[in-house]
């Protein structure tokens, strides 16, 4: 069943219908979000969205009334443009239609809000926010705005920089806590880092791990790794102390979504041989990271 589903999203056509699924999903689980956990407390998301909701609620002070659904349109212009000549007409588009989603069902989805507990919502709607993103990450999208950013420089230097895009956000509830009250501007930082934090868990792209084969018969391995992945191996002669052998190490550093697939194909050549994986905190040189679609 499942080399079967493996197969299936090899098909790049399934793979888009399912990317455009999940998008959807995205889209209408942010909106939830923000119906039932956001507005009753006050809460400020991050991002270009964070800053529609902050333009909506500082011209409501002076009796106007800014559609949210306007501004996302309006601030992810300029940035899907850019995305759009320099990451992938995929990822632009898959993007556009995510907040392009959002926007649509905030104007035709009104959920009620069933929790009075404020830690409760900056809780929940914290870690379902970064799930929300995350599903967009995934596909080969994002939710626009911030996401198109962080895409465009990971993209780049290949390495994350949720980090800083959690900075910015802070920088962005000042102001909204200046404004409006420091309290509702505190749980919105709490809010963010937990969106933060389960982005970072769930979306893994730009890690890298090392990895280490002990085997008998490098050139077997070598081929077999080499045959999924687009990277080089280093080979090391040793000697096993049990087996009283001659042995080979062969590693190689890989993105932590190439594991599964590298360690699959050298078993099926090898398997007797002996795996060791373990984080790369930072890696210098000459590294290949497959382009967003």
């Amino acid at each position: 069943m499942l080399d079967t589903l493996k197969e299936l999203q090899k098909q790049k056509k399934i793979r888009f219908c399912i990317s455009i699924f999940m998008v959807t999903l995205s889209a209408f689980v942010q909106v939830y979000i923000m119906q039932v956990f956001m507005e009753p407390s006050n809460l400020l998301s991050g991002g270009f969205t964070g800053i529609s909701l902050l333009i909506n609620k500082i011209l409501a002070l002076v009796g106007i009334n800014f559609p949210v659904s306007v501004g996302i349109i309006l601030l992810n212009a300029p940035a899907a443009i850019l995305c759009y000549k320099y990451v992938s007409k995929r990822f632009t588009f898959l993007s556009c239609l995510q907040f392009g989603l959002v926007s649509l069902f905030l104007e035709i989805f009104t959920f009620e809000p069933f929790i009075d507990d404020q830690t409760l919502n900056v809780l929940f709607g914290g870690l379902l926010w970064g799930f929300s993103i995350s599903l967009a990450l995934r596909t080969g999208g994002s939710t626009g705005g911030t996401d198109f950013i962080a895409q465009f420089v990971s993209n780049k230097i290949h390495k994350g920089i949720w980090d800083y895009v959690f900075a910015f956000n802070c920088c962005m509830l000042v102001i909204f806590g200046a404004i409006f009250g420091w309290v509702h501007a505190g749980y919105s930082i709490v809010f963010q880092f937990l969106s933060t934090k389960a982005i970072s868990s769930l979306y893994q792209r730009y890690n890298q791990v090392t990895i280490e084969f002990i085997t008998s018969d490098p050139d077997s391995v070598i081929d077999a790794f080499m045959a999924v992945v687009r990277h080089g191996m280093s080979v090391f002669e040793g000697y096993g102390g049990y087996s009283q052998r001659k042995i080979y190490s062969c590693k190689a550093v890989v993105s932590s979504y190439e594991v599964h697939d590298a360690i699959e194909n050298v078993r099926k050549v090898d398997p007797k041989v002996i795996v060791n994986t373990y984080h790369t905190a930072n890696f210098y040189g000459n590294f290949y990271q497959k382009p967003i679609e």
